[in-house]
């Protein structure tokens, strides 16, 4: 098992926010399908204020600058929800140009 933190902000806009939370105490079924499909075992998303800490487990072979977007092309309905979900988030400013949710670094691990 792979674990992975992502980060990524919501939009300065507390009606998107709540928007966002509402779809995600709903997730399409198609869209958890298909993330599971790809290798993710677990995933938790966090919010404090309008930063998103996305909490992810994989299994060992998960890549996921390459398998993480193959979950869109698994079902219509992956792609659509993308694209919803794109409306209401920004890129941290410490993402590269060819990230959207950009992987953190692990600094501690009580393990």
């Amino acid at each position: 098992m792979k674990t992975y933190a992502m980060t990524l902000n919501l939009a300065n806009d507390v009606n998107k926010i709540k928007k966002y939370m509402k779809y995600h105490q709903a997730v399409w079924p198609e869209v958890e399908r298909s993330l599971k499909s790809i290798g993710i075992t677990r995933m938790k998303i966090f919010l404090k204020g309008r930063r998103l800490f996305m909490y992810l487990e994989t299994i060992d072979n998960f890549n996921p600058e390459t398998d993480f977007p193959k979950y869109l092309e698994n079902d219509p309905k992956c792609k659509e929800w993308d694209s919803i979900m794109c409306k209401f988030q920004e890129k941290v400013p410490e993402a590269n140009e060819k990230e959207w949710w950009t992987t953190m670094d692990e600094v501690y691990n009580l393990a």
